[in-house]
């Protein structure tokens, strides 16, 4: 006879017995609280309604609905319960007793039950009662003896309790560490950690070769992992191992794809937690998790622990603090801080954390000795965003011509979760239209999609409207087509897109570091060229406009109030006004001042915009009737309608394609990252950066 192996399983290299099915607990569950039902079904019985003797001998007796009656002792009186005939329980006046109280089934007696003194008693007033009935046609009374024993009262009361404890019981035992379910799930556990362990068994498949655009974040990181690997290498020159170190960036940016790459790269046990891990309704659960993971880590040392978002428990103490109260967060940061750093040293642990925000972690938590070093994770610049789009378009299927340096170039702003969106939608795109590759045009479509939103060709406008958006759109690209420091535009459409869009402009902003006056202002001026055009045209406004003041007016503030570049604010530069609601760093008189120098900047730049429209007027009537005709203008269109452009300032996209890169060149710049300009009808090339 043949011996069938059994099955296996491939798990890390080896070859392992598949794991027998687990016992779900839910079917316990769901065992007892049937057996509770049954046990109320089946000890419950029929529960009759209580009446007076009255009562029972007016509407039942006397009325010939009664059946028979049931008599036996209980305590010191005579219980009698009352058999209605099964056709008169048909009638109204027996509705509430015609079916179970608990169940939706018949009834079938005793209906009502009343006491009486004795049963002597009883029976003489009954035969008095029923005197002037015939003897054949009277309701006889049957006596039973009934005595509650033990097991009938074991049945009624003890073991529905016994049932109940037994069920405590076992949901505490499980809870408190029976078989299965995690430790953090478990109620005598709640104070465990719940970190994720990635060790050799099981592995994280992420490599540093996935890891793009992020190179000098990447050799801080790598240098930990071969600490970690070859601890000789620097403690032969007195070197110590670094406690921590803190990935700060943007969203989308990588910081957790980096930490992923640490753990699929260092050959040591890696715990992965959130920084929300930690937050638990019960007071001192924080801390308890938090020592827990180090007790663990180590057990496992040496070994790297990453804690993503840890601004969840980090933010510095003291702020939005209840009077008088536990706060819970605030005890779980100082025991990380011991953890970290106390009076007993941790050999061989690592700490990574990762957050966007770190402006509200507190000062204890960033010094060196705890988070020895900050790595900032900025958006790509241009080799980056190359660099990432190779690894995003590997897996895709590719038509010729699709080069990874033009897509770089056509994307600044990206961050390289925008990158793999960009690349995803393109091939969706390109299989919505049964292609075989995944060509150019699907990645322009796809990059529209992701800066402007979803294209609603079907939207309903009326030609007014319709009208409107076309002046708007053609307003924005002759003012910028005419000012020097404007960013080139690609292209204009009055195709709907996204929530609230009716139209938009697309330009290909220069990769800079720093911005002139100069600059800023003619932004601020093609900003306000589609209100202007409304105003020149129809004699009147709409609210196409709104997130063009909007951006506008954010960035007079900026100008006047932190950029220093109003002569009569003069060269000072002010804290942020979100972080200074309460408590701003300069008086009223200098208040109202800011706000007469913004609202007279952009007067002015509103009248400068229409002196220049005015002259320009018949090439903003040409481009927008020919919008109206093709919806959608490329920069060849407008080079046809109103010729060259009178600038010759080449595009970071033709300096990068074409082989002029002055990307390496490294900028000298403070914090100075204004927002570019834009408007609901109006999408720039990549989001606006803060």
């Amino acid at each position: 006879m043949e011996n069938k192996k059994p099955p296996y399983v491939k798990k890390g290299g080896k070859k392992m017995l598949p794991k027998p099915p687990r016992f779900n607990i839910m079917w316990i569950y769901a065992i007892i609280i049937l057996s509770l039902f049954a046990v109320q079904y089946l000890f419950s019985g029929n529960q009759a309604s209580d009446t007076t003797y009255q009562q029972f001998e007016t509407n039942m007796l006397k009325a010939g609905d009664v059946e028979k009656i049931v008599a036996f002792k209980n305590s010191d009186l005579v219980t009698a319960e009352v058999y209605i005939k099964k056709d008169k329980l048909t009638e109204d006046k027996y509705k509430k007793v015609r079916t179970n109280e608990n169940f939706a089934v018949s009834n079938n007696g005793p209906q009502y039950k009343f006491n009486y003194g004795s049963y002597e008693l009883l029976q003489s007033r009954l035969t008095e009662a029923q005197k002037d009935i015939p003897a054949e046609q009277r309701v006889p009374i049957v006596f039973e003896s009934r005595e509650n024993g033990w097991l009938s009262w074991f049945l009624t009361f003890v073991f529905p309790v016994l049932l109940i404890i037994g069920f405590w019981m076992f949901f505490m035992r499980r809870m408190g560490g029976g078989a299965g379910g995690g430790a953090g799930g478990q109620i005598f556990n709640i104070g465990k950690s719940k970190a994720t362990l990635f060790d050799k068994e099981s592995q994280v498949n992420v490599t540093f070769n996935d890891v793009a655009g992020l190179e000098e974040a990447k050799q801080e990181v790598m240098e930990i992992v071969d600490f970690l690997k070859n601890p000789k290498k620097y403690t032969n020159l007195g070197g110590k191992i670094p406690k921590g170190a803190l990935l700060v960036g943007a969203p989308g940016t990588g910081k957790t794809l980096l930490a992923k790459a640490v753990a699929g790269e260092a050959q040591v046990p890696f715990f992965s937690l959130s920084g929300s891990d930690f937050v638990e309704m019960f007071v001192g659960v924080g801390a308890s998790r938090v020592r827990d993971l180090f007790k663990q880590a180590k057990d496992k040392a040496p070994c790297i622990i990453f804690i993503d978002e840890i601004d969840a428990i980090g933010r510095a103490r003291g702020k939005n603090s209840m009077i008088g109260g536990n706060d819970e967060r605030e005890n779980t940061l100082n025991q990380l801080l011991v953890e970290m750093d106390g009076f007993g040293t941790d050999s061989g642990i690592i700490i990574m954390a990762a957050t966007n925000r770190p402006d509200v972690l507190d000062s204890a938590l960033l010094r060196p000795g705890r988070f020895d070093r900050q790595i900032a994770i900025d958006k790509p610049d241009l080799v980056g965003r190359e660099q990432i789009f190779k690894v995003h378009l590997k897996p895709l299927k590719l038509a010729e011509g699709v080069e990874s340096r033009k897509l770089s170039a056509q994307t600044p702003g990206f961050a390289g979760a925008e990158i793999a969106n960009v690349c995803n939608e393109a091939a969706l795109i390109a299989a919505r239209k049964n292609k075989q590759a995944v060509d150019m045009q699907d990645f322009q479509d796809a990059i529209d999609r992701v800066i402007g939103g979803l294209e609603k060709k079907n939207k309903i406008i009326s030609p007014e409207e319709k009208r409107i958006v076309a002046y708007h759109e053609a307003g924005h690209a002759i003012a910028g087509w005419f000012l020097e420091h404007a960013d080139p535009l690609v292209k204009v459409s009055i195709v709907p897109r996204g929530l609230a869009a009716l139209g938009y402009a697309q330009y290909l902003p220069k990769e800079q570091f720093l911005y002139t006056k100069e600059q800023l202002v003619d932004g601020m001026c093609m900003t306000l060229g589609g209100r202007v055009a409304e105003d020149i045209v129809f004699g009147k406004i709409s609210t196409g406009a709104q997130n063009d003041l909007e951006r506008i007016t954010k960035l007079a503030y900026a100008m006047v109030a932190y950029y220093g570049m109003s002569p009569i604010v003069g060269n000072v530069s002010f804290a942020d006004q979100q972080e200074q609601q309460f408590n701003k760093p300069y008086s009223d008189h200098t208040a109202q001042m800011i706000d007469e120098e913004v609202r007279k900047l952009i007067q002015g730049l509103y009248e400068s915009t229409k002196v220049l429209l005015n002259e320009k007027r018949e090439g903003l009537e040409l481009l927008a009737n020919k919008l109206l005709e093709k919806e959608i203008l490329f920069q060849s269109d407008l080079e046809e309608i109103l010729g060259k452009r009178p600038f010759s300032s080449r595009t970071t996209y033709d300096e990068f394609v074409n082989g002029e890169d002055n990307s390496d060149q490294a900028p000298v710049a403070e914090n100075i990252h204004p927002e570019p300009v834009g408007d609901s009808t109006e999408v720039l090339q990549g989001p606006p950066q803060g």
